[in-house]
């Protein structure tokens, strides 16, 4: 067991915790969690966690309550990828370090996201742009598909930045939660197709392994307790 590590995803994670008022009671509310890694203490794999480098960077536009929970698969890029920005997605409040970042000159920003819902004007990308002078920063909306639809629809602020639009052949995998198509990436997946794009196969490679990793050991810990 150790502690969390300091990212961005566990300092929203932090905030939000702070300013609730109740406890979030998530499925599983009651095991003894390891705060590094989210899953029961006596099956902790911060041990396993890799350290990667990337050509790419990611920022992570999150729903209020992904933060919150153990399940969420965004914080398993802030893990390992260590220049990975995190916001909590609003409407009208937006976190002005989150419109400094979009006007970032040393970064290119894209929204990864179907290009079937971009605006009429907003440039749809099927490849990433590496090693023209400004590092490619991936923005991934970090919620369920249909909380990712409305973010994309009601956030001016993305409406000038170009569309990644993944073409993707890959079942998702992810099994902690319910979705009911099996196209749809989780957060992690969506992050190392990103990464396979870019031509950073053996950080994409790593990254999924963990997340199979964190995957097995957080099931295993819900079918049964230890003696």
């Amino acid at each position: 067991m150790s502690e969390h590590p300091d990212h961005a995803v566990n300092r929203l994670r932090c905030v939000a915790i702070a300013r609730s008022t109740r406890p979030f009671l998530a499925r599983g509310a009651r095991v003894r969690r390891c705060p590094g890694c989210q899953v029961a203490v006596h099956a902790c794999i911060c041990a396993e966690r890799p350290s990667l480098e990337s050509t790419v960077s990611f920022c992570l536009l999150m729903h209020a309550y992904e933060p919150l929970k153990p399940t969420n698969t965004g914080r398993l890029i802030a893990d390992c990828l260590p220049d990975t920005h995190a916001f909590t997605w609003a409407r009208t409040e937006v976190d002005p370090a989150l419109l400094a970042l979009l006007r970032d000159p040393t970064y290119q920003p894209y929204v990864v996201f179907p290009g079937e819902y971009a605006q009429p004007t907003q440039q749809v990308c099927e490849q990433i742009a590496v090693g023209q002078g400004r590092r490619p920063l991936l923005i991934i909306l970090d919620a369920t598909w249909t909380q990712a639809r409305k973010m994309f629809r009601k956030s001016p602020y993305l409406a000038d930045v170009p569309v990644l639009s993944l073409q993707t052949e890959q079942l998702s995998r992810y099994r902690l939660r319910r979705s009911t198509r099996d196209d749809h990436l989780c957060t992690v997946e969506v992050a190392s197709a990103c990464l396979q794009l870019a031509g950073d196969g053996a950080a994409a490679e790593a990254l999924d392994s963990y997340f199979q990793r964190f995957t097995d050991a957080y099931l295993s810990t819900c079918r049964k307790r230890p003696q």
